[in-house]
């Protein structure tokens, strides 16, 4: 219920009267001579004073104001309540029509981040984005409304405009959920951007307390190969083949993280897996072939090349094989063409080393 306090100060006419409605002060008068007030309710017991009628209509509209102003916003938390439910009812055209009526009782930051939930459900980004900018104009402190502005920004791979709003949901973010799911968000744009080391912190404290989207584990995956940090990498490949065993690129990367850290033979057991789901699989069958190379499995070696190659003739990691196995064969020739193209490919450090090995300018073929 608001609380009203009322004041007035008199010398020979009323000269000033404030009112208060919770911390909200509102003055309609001010005293020039700076006379302490006095308590209006002792004139208020002189109800023939006429100069009190004025003051008693004013803060008699100011309640009805007020307590207006508040029933509405109740009504309006209430039906978000009812939207949200709806929404986690999958019936998002339901829960829009409730989001309306709390954004036609009350126009607040949270309605319309309410409403733009049933409009990103509904794939109407456009009135989604609508909606959120509206939450920003009236709040520019909404750790929400910063967080679907990153999600929309990352969906048009406006990367750097991603990281900006989800840095700043982050800053103003209590609620836990939403600081797990924004350290995602920032996350992946962070891989997005190249930005290797911040990425894996922001996923790292992310799926610390949600790791339930293999796709996000799958990038932290990757953050940690392309950090060199195999044995991480290969901790979260093999939570991710429990987790879904039939995935063929779970067992595949998860081989090649085996022969980083040269652990051929379990390496092979993994990527025979990834090969029992799809024979022709051709990362598999790339790691496979190098494998059976450091194996001296030669000729096992070749056909898995071959076939890697023509499923995917781009695959620097297959050409870099091939060329070791012409390298072994002296057909140094062809293995600098595999290695060039390797090298334009893909960023594999063994490459590097091979062609300055094989194929400088000095031992090149005339």
């Amino acid at each position: 219920m608001a609380i009203f306090s009322i004041k007035a100060a008199f010398s020979q006419h009323w000269t000033q009267f404030q009112w208060r409605v919770g911390d909200n002060f509102c003055t309609v008068a001010r005293d020039p001579q700076g006379l302490a007030p006095l308590h209006l309710h002792r004139y208020m017991l002189a109800s023939t004073h006429l100069l009190l009628r004025p003051i008693v209509r004013a803060v008699s509209l100011c309640a009805m104001l007020s307590c207006a102003f508040q029933g509405n916003a109740q009504d309006a938390k209430q039906l978000i309540a009812t939207g949200d439910s709806l929404l986690a009812l999958d019936k998002p055209q339901r829960a829009l029509d409730v989001y309306e009526q709390a954004v036609q009782k009350a126009s607040t930051a949270e309605t319309h981040i309410a409403r733009a939930r049933a409009y990103y459900e509904l794939d109407r980004l456009d009135l989604f984005l609508k909606d959120v900018d509206k939450a920003l104009r009236l709040d520019t402190g909404n750790a929400e409304a910063h967080f679907n502005r990153a999600m929309y920004a990352y969906r048009a791979n406006d990367l750097a405009m991603a990281d900006y709003h989800a840095t700043k949901a982050l800053n103003h973010a209590t609620d836990k959920k939403l600081q797990t799911r924004t350290l995602i968000l920032r996350g992946e744009t962070r891989a997005e951007l190249k930005r290797t080391i911040p990425a894996i912190l922001d996923l790292e404290a992310g799926t610390a307390v949600d790791d339930s989207d293999l796709e996000v584990l799958r990038t932290l995956a990757r953050l940690y190969d392309a950090a060199g940090r195999h044995e991480d990498a290969l901790r979260i490949l093999t939570s991710l083949c429990v987790k879904d065993s039939t995935d063929v690129g779970h067992w595949s990367n998860r081989s090649f993280e085996l022969i980083a850290l040269g652990r051929y033979p379990e390496a092979l057991i993994m990527v025979e897996k990834a090969l029992d789901i799809d024979k022709d699989e051709p990362v598999a069958l790339s790691n496979r072939g190098y494998i059976y190379y450091t194996m001296d499995r030669i000729k096992e070696a070749d056909h898995d090349i071959d076939r890697s190659l023509r499923f995917y003739p781009a695959n620097p990691y297959a050409l870099r094989t091939r060329a070791l196995l012409r390298i072994r064969k002296g057909d140094r020739e062809k293995a600098c063409e595999d290695l060039t193209l390797a090298k334009a490919l893909g960023e594999i450090p063994e490459v590097d080393r091979l062609v300055k090995e094989h194929c400088a300018s000095d031992n090149a073929p005339r």
